[in-house]
């Protein structure tokens, strides 16, 4: 990734081990080759491991709170968002690079690319590896401003998609996701997705309205999210509902209602066959079975009692998503596992654990080993008894609070244990 850790190798190809067949003495058919392809081990059975962090990073000025955080594919590096309208870029700590290893020192970012105003969304190219300097970069979208497409190896503006209205006038992209191949760049506007081919930047696009004569789907396009296994894609909007629309043309396939809130995130599984799908002051993160369009599986409880949003993630296999609360709290629920309740089945979480006593926004978990990005904040405002004199005598009055304005990046091992990576 960025060439200030030029002795870092590449995370990408890790994990892949191929075996041959001897040829026959008979002379039959040649070698056969086998791929078998190791997934992190993620273990749940206690709370993780709290590895490393970045706290210096976000102290130095106020209320500089995380809005999420997210590995790269090829997982040798973290992108993260913040209040300061900064996008910074951490390298896997060197100290992971081997087999053992003991303190980890703290994280500090490698580059950091300043946006003009709040970033709305941001997402990686999804063929990014950093053995191919050319794919090491990612999209960001901020207001007032054009979707921007940032180097990561050196932090330059590569290229900048533009967007305008009815009036000519530049607007900005709610939302942003590559197709899986990397050819096509979508982006979520009121009522409307647009999609830029990658390879020619600027103002073409195409323009595939979600509302139109008053059907379909309204509001603006907060999330848009790729199947892994279906030529289809789903867009979550602030109306509460989730619609799925073709991949070739964009036709309406099917629409999702359920949410208490405005839908923020949504995730397929690796199968293509559940969405997954969590909304802002809304407690539930809600499974969908898109074989059955409509139908929800379960839902995960989960404490969200503000308007930010909380991302949610699912490890490679599926089996596990874990969440973030505006309490602090990370739980962990296995989805193999068998709901409880009828009509409304519930899905229990299998291991919960104090992060923080701040809002934990940002959840992401490692591709390729079992490490779990964490990122915390949340907008303080004054409390009632709060008071700017300094000399005022303290009485009798509401409890203590607990510590608030925690704004960090954490880093957690969920492997077996800690010290040791083991080989594949």
């Amino acid at each position: 990734m960025p060439q200030e850790d030029p002795g870092r190798e590449p995370a990408g190809g890790e994990g892949l081990a191929e075996a041959g067949n001897e040829v026959a003495e008979d002379g039959g058919p040649g070698p056969e080759w086998e791929e078998e392809y190791y997934l992190p081990g993620y273990k749940f059975l206690g709370p993780p491991k709290l590895l490393t962090g970045a706290w210096g990073e976000y102290g130095c000025l106020p209320e500089n709170f995380l809005k999420g955080c997210k590995w790269a594919p090829d997982g040798s590096c973290l992108l993260t968002n913040s209040a300061d309208n900064t996008l910074r870029i951490y390298n896997l700590p060197p100290e992971l690079y081997g087999q053992e290893w003991g303190a980890v020192a703290e994280m500090s970012p490698v580059l950091r690319m300043a946006e003009g105003d709040t970033v709305y969304d941001y997402c990686w190219f999804p063929l990014m590896s950093s053995a191919d300097p050319p794919t090491c970069f990612f999209a960001s979208s901020s207001r007032d401003n054009p979707v921007h497409v940032w180097d990561a190896f050196h932090g330059d503006l590569r290229a900048t998609f533009r967007s305008y209205n009815h009036l000519d006038e530049l607007t900005a992209a709610h939302s942003l996701c590559f197709t899986p191949d990397g050819s096509q760049l979508f982006c979520g506007f009121d009522k409307t997705v647009r999609v830029f081919e990658t390879e020619r930047p600027g103002r073409v696009c195409e323009s595939r309205p979600t509302f139109v004569k008053k059907q379909g789907q309204c509001g603006i396009i907060s999330c848009i999210v790729f199947s892994p296994a279906q030529p289809l894609y789903a867009c979550a909007s602030y109306s509460r509902t989730v619609g799925l629309y073709s991949r070739a043309e964009g036709a309406p396939l099917a629409m999702l209602q359920g949410h208490r809130g405005g839908v923020t995130h949504a995730l397929f599984s690796p199968d293509g066959t559940q969405l997954f799908t969590g909304g802002r002051k809304d407690p539930e993160i809600l499974c969908w079975d898109l074989r059955q369009p409509g139908r929800v599986l379960f839902s995960m409880h989960r404490t969200v009692a503000t308007n930010q949003r909380l991302y949610f993630d699912l490890e490679p296999s599926g089996q596990f998503l874990l969440s973030g609360t505006t309490e602090g709290l990370v739980s962990v629920w296995d989805t193999a596992q068998p709901p409880t309740g009828d009509p409304e089945p519930v899905l229990g979480p299998v291991l919960q654990f104090q992060a923080l006593r701040d809002c934990v926004n940002g959840i992401s978990l490692h591709p390729s080993l079992p490490l779990l990005a964490s990122a915390s904040g949340q907008r303080e405002f004054p409390e009632p008894w709060d008071s700017s004199e300094e000399d005022e005598e303290v009485g009798p009055g509401p409890p203590q609070r607990p510590a608030r304005g925690q704004n960090c990046l954490q880093l957690w091992w969920c492997g077996e244990s800690e010290g040791h990576i083991p080989a594949p």
